[in-house]
């Protein structure tokens, strides 16, 4: 992969989100703690649910995950 998960997310940034993944990755650009550099789903799930207050459901973070691995992996 070339582009860690963070990187990737960051081109779904919208100024008025359309969806929940748009959503998703304006919250996790204002989360300074976001692992940014981490390509593993297990890193960066264990730190959504400890921290990812913003993200509505677990599901959204599955979601964009798949869409990584499909454009990415």
């Amino acid at each position: 992969m070339s582009k860690s998960f963070y990187h990737f997310l960051m081109k779904y940034r919208h100024p008025k989100p359309p969806d929940n993944i748009s959503r998703f990755a304006n919250d996790a650009y204002l989360d300074h703690s976001f692992p940014k550099n981490s390509y593993d789903y297990e890193e960066i799930s264990s730190y959504l649910e400890l921290n990812g207050q913003y993200l509505e459901s677990m599901a959204i973070f599955d979601d964009a995950w798949d869409l990584y691995i499909s454009i990415e992996g």
